[in-house]
């Protein structure tokens, strides 16, 4: 563990992260995955499909940092719901062509321009999914505030 890293799965080098995930296949579990801090993840025919984890990690990543935005303004943000609809080609290997997520933010007097400026700054500086994917798919959104 020295050369930088703090954990097996975790090693910064460089300047960069270099995380590891691993994935286990048995009879009795099927196709189960687990992040580099060892979060379980169970795929299809028990759990989540595969194809469905590239717009699940978009929408959990862009989520994750409008949140944690919108909290620093201090604004009544009570909840966050974010759905994502994922469009594929027909035929395999059913490449990604667009995914388009909606927000809906609820909570006390919400500016929606501030949720906006949100999601844009999460867009641009921190959510690495949506960095990775732009160049390769078409990636929309859309946004709504909720009164409560």
């Amino acid at each position: 563990m020295g050369n930088g890293c703090r954990r097996i799965s975790v090693c910064y080098t460089s300047g960069m992260a270099t995380k590891t995930v691993q994935l286990n296949w048995n009879p009795e579990e099927e196709f189960t995955l687990y992040d580099h801090d060892d979060y379980k993840v169970v795929m299809k025919p028990k759990g989540v499909s595969a194809s469905d984890l590239l717009p699940m990690a978009l929408a959990g990543c862009s989520s994750h940092d409008i949140v944690s935005i919108l909290k620093k303004q201090k604004l009544d943000l009570r909840e966050l719901k974010v759905s994502a609809t994922a469009t594929q080609d027909d035929d395999p290997p059913w490449r990604f062509r667009k995914i388009h997520v909606h927000y809906a933010a609820v909570g006390k007097g919400i500016d929606p321009e501030k949720l906006n400026k949100a999601i844009l700054l999460s867009q641009e500086k921190y959510c690495s999914v949506y960095v990775t994917l732009r160049d390769a798919v078409e990636i929309t959104y859309d946004y709504e505030v909720i009164e409560a």
